[in-house]
């Protein structure tokens, strides 16, 4: 994708269909005159009477406990500058995104149109009633230091520049990881900080609050070495400047154990890290180019733990860790302030959690066997689910400990369990999958590039390095759209129907015959079937041309299926295929089958259906709950549609006693944990969050999709094909972009999973 299209696209994103990235949806009932009687006059007066005897029941009675400012005037907005405040609103609303995504915290950005030190910060205090914390952001130092040390002064609920403390809190665990790997005491560590804006110095004062020496430092700005006989240094700069007579940072670099890079790119040379000691600690985080290469620092020194601030290369020091739980934390006891032991105890759970077994979940969304505690792994990922449950508890603890917390937990495995329960909305699984796809891209055909739909996903896929597309179809048509779109990729078009293919056609034609001859196929028929498109494609995976197909987005899907089964055809023991919708509920991810296929399968299919879902769930990450639905539940009915689902539980509990699976059950029972377990005790599923639902019929299963889809604008992957002997997946008719682009994304996941068993098995 060109620079422009990329342009083109990021103001397509933020401005259609609604412009920006958040709004505000109402939490309670409105419905009726009633409704809305109690939520305004003359109902709102209630609560106001209560908060005006008691300022404390605000947080009773209103969002004001759940609600960050996000707060800027756009002088120092990352990678763009002094950009002032209407410019720096998307980054704010982005910024208000990440807390909702990963803490369940509702941010509202707000953008002050002055620079003034004295106006910002008597602004701030006037709006302070309205929100639970203030989230300071892109305020470009040294008014920064002055703006928050004030405002921590003068208010009484939690107030953080992230810009200062995120970077330094997580590159703190790193640190405290890395010098434990290296044997090392941070108290005898000689550490060189190139950099001294406000990210720097909020590093280098809490690596001494974790022992770092002042005289094992050395700071540099973009004169040099920051020394103590140096005239004109800010306050901040003079409390690290060093008494060394060095001046550059190549001197600095003679037998230093740490680098911290928080300045611009490609600053630390080769000759630099080889002057380092042995076993260095080079946490090169400028981004979006460090001050080192990754590839470059690990070939020059393959001694050397590395860190960076990019997604692609191992231990990302990624803010995303660390503001969206400290506040949350912050926020659940009321904290009247984030102060050091708060954020040193954030420091230790992130270090500590790097310690502890990696969930399957984390491992397979980064494509690992497994990640453990060591120079490529010092840091959690920022997708590990375990997050929110260990990092908000420690910075709660710490409030408490630290006497700044009003309102105290005093159950702390109801509070993780709460904490959980935020994660249910937020659907992490839509980006592990697309992460996970792009560490090991594979050949994807689109059977129909010459639609725009489909030819706007490939772009995407082949953009963001999710795969490999090829694209099938007319020639003209697809170069033309390519024109259009900007898609100057150069990828292969094939037209099966021209002739400039014919030697693949009848290669194609004879193997496919040869499979099917003895069901009535001519090798006329094959070789005419092959300027078919669909027939082509699968005909390309199955011959090792491409690595999966994607087809369906103009055509039924029984058209569609049709060739897949006659050319590529069921995996080994599979008797029937099946498909599977993945649904992001607020619950979080469901997994719901047979969505597409099967019209009334029978116990055992039914059985064997749960069985093939289940092993995908796992593949996804995810421990499979199984519910098999019904009109009925255990027995109450005799008739033979609760009968065959009764049969089919049968079935697996006696061949897979392994998979959780349980009913027949209504579905009401099926998700309500409360209600299962009161009414049916003795089932396998009770105090089980249930997160795969098996259908009894295609009816129920295809019509509570699309309800789910339609009606609630919940967002699904799928269908999902199940128990195909390669990677095919069929789109539903009309499926648009980013249908397209996920289930490309399943298809790479798809073939990844193949090849691993394959190599399981040798």
């Amino acid at each position: 994708m060109s620079k422009e299209s990329k342009r083109r696209e990021a103001l397509v994103y933020h401005a259609k269909p609604k412009p920006g990235k958040i709004k505000i949806v109402p939490t309670k009932r409105y419905s009726t005159q009633r409704d809305l009687a109690l939520a305004y006059s003359p109902g709102v007066a209630e609560p106001c009477l209560e908060i005006k005897k008691d300022k404390s029941n605000v947080y009773k009675y209103t969002t004001k406990g759940n609600l960050v400012a996000v707060i800027s005037n756009g002088t120092a907005v990352l990678g763009l500058g002094n950009i002032g405040p209407e410019a720096s609103k998307p980054v704010m609303e982005g910024k208000s995104l990440l807390f909702k995504i990963f803490s369940d915290i509702d941010g509202m950005d707000i953008e002050l149109d002055t620079t003034d030190v004295d106006k910002f910060i008597e602004t701030v205090k006037i709006i302070a009633p309205t929100f639970g914390g203030i989230n300071l952001e892109d305020i470009k130092a040294p008014e920064a230091f002055e703006i928050e040390r004030r405002l921590k002064e003068e208010l009484d609920i939690p107030v953080m520049h992230d810009d200062q403390h995120g970077t330094a809190i997580i590159s703190a665990a790193a640190l405290l990881n890395a010098i434990e790997l290296t044997d090392r005491k941070i108290e005898e560590a000689r550490i060189v900080i190139s950099g001294a804006g406000a990210a720097a110095i909020s590093c280098t004062r809490l690596y001494k609050a974790f022992g770092a020496q002042a005289e094992n430092i050395v700071m540099l700005d973009s004169k040099g070495v920051i020394r103590k006989d140096r005239e004109g240094l800010t306050k901040e700069k003079s409390e690290f400047a060093t008494g060394r007579k060095i001046d550059t940072l190549e001197e600095a670099m003679i037998d230093a154990d740490v680098f911290i890079g928080l300045s611009i790119a490609d600053i630390l040379t080769v000759e630099m890290l080889r002057s380092m000691a042995k076993r260095p600690i080079v946490f090169a985080m400028a981004n979006p180019d460090p001050e080192i290469a990754y590839d470059l620092a690990v070939a020059t020194r393959d001694d050397i733990i590395m860190a960076t601030g990019r997604s692609d290369h191992p231990n990302q020091v990624n803010n995303v860790l660390g503001f969206p739980f400290i506040f949350r934390g912050a926020l659940d006891v009321r904290a009247t302030k984030i102060n050091e032991a708060m954020k040193m105890a954030a420091v230790k759970a992130l270090a500590k959690l790097a310690k502890e077994p990696v969930p399957e979940q984390v491992n397979i969304a980064y494509d690992e066997t497994r990640l453990t505690f060591g120079k490529d792994y010092i840091i959690p990922k920022p997708f590990d689910p375990r997050l929110i449950a260990e990092v908000p508890p420690a910075v709660a603890k710490a409030a408490m400990e630290s006497g700044v917390a009003t309102a105290p937990i005093d159950n702390w495995d109801l509070y993780k369990e709460e904490l959980l329960q935020r994660l249910g909305n937020d659907n992490k699984i839509v980006r592990l999958l697309h992460n996970r796809a792009k560490v090991n891209p594979k050949r994807i055909v689109f059977a129909e590039a010459d639609h725009l739909d489909v030819l706007k996903a490939a772009q995407i896929i082949h953009d963001e390095g999710i795969g490999f597309p090829i694209l099938l179809g007319r020639e003209d048509v697809i170069r033309e759209l390519k024109e259009e779109i900007e898609f100057d990729a150069d990828v292969p078009i094939i037209d099966p129907k021209t002739d400039e293919y014919n030697d693949k056609k009848y290669h194609y034609a004879k193997k496919y015959w040869e499979s099917r001859k003895r069901k009535g196929v001519t090798l006329y028929d094959a070789e005419k079937k092959m300027r078919e498109r669909n027939y082509f494609a699968a005909m390309m995976v199955n011959e090792g041309d491409a690595d999966a197909v994607i087809s369906g987005h103009s055509r039924s899907y029984p058209t569609v299926l049709k060739p897949m089964l006659e050319t590529i055809g069921k995996a080994p023991g599979v008797s029937k295929v099946a498909t599977m919708n993945l649904m992001m509920t607020q619950r979080g991810p469901m997994f719901l089958a047979d969505t597409s296929i099967n019209i009334d399968p029978t116990a055992k299919e039914l059985a064997k259906i749960a069985q093939m879902t289940s092993s995908v769930t796992k593949i996804f990450g995810f421990e499979p709950v199984i519910a098999m639905l019904s009109y009925a539940n255990f027995g109450s009915s005799t008739h033979e549609k609760a009968s065959k689902v009764r049969d089919a539980i049968a079935y697996l509990h006696r061949y897979y006693p392994d998979i959780i699976v349980d009913g027949e059950l209504q579905s009401d029972f099926a998700l309500n944990e409360e209600l299962l377990q009161k009414k049916f005790p003795f089932s396998k599923l009770a105090g089980k969050k249930v997160n795969t639902l098996i259908f009894p019929n295609l009816d129920a299963a295809n019509i509570t999709n699309k309800l789910m889809r339609e009606l609630s604008g919940i967002d699904s992957i799928g269908p999902i094909m199940l128990g195909m002997d390669k990677a095919v997946h069929i789109l539903q008719l009309g499926a648009g972009v980013e249908e397209i682009v996920n289930m490309a994304a399943v298809a790479v996941l798809d073939v990844q999973e193949r090849e691993k068993k394959q190599r399981q098995e040798k």
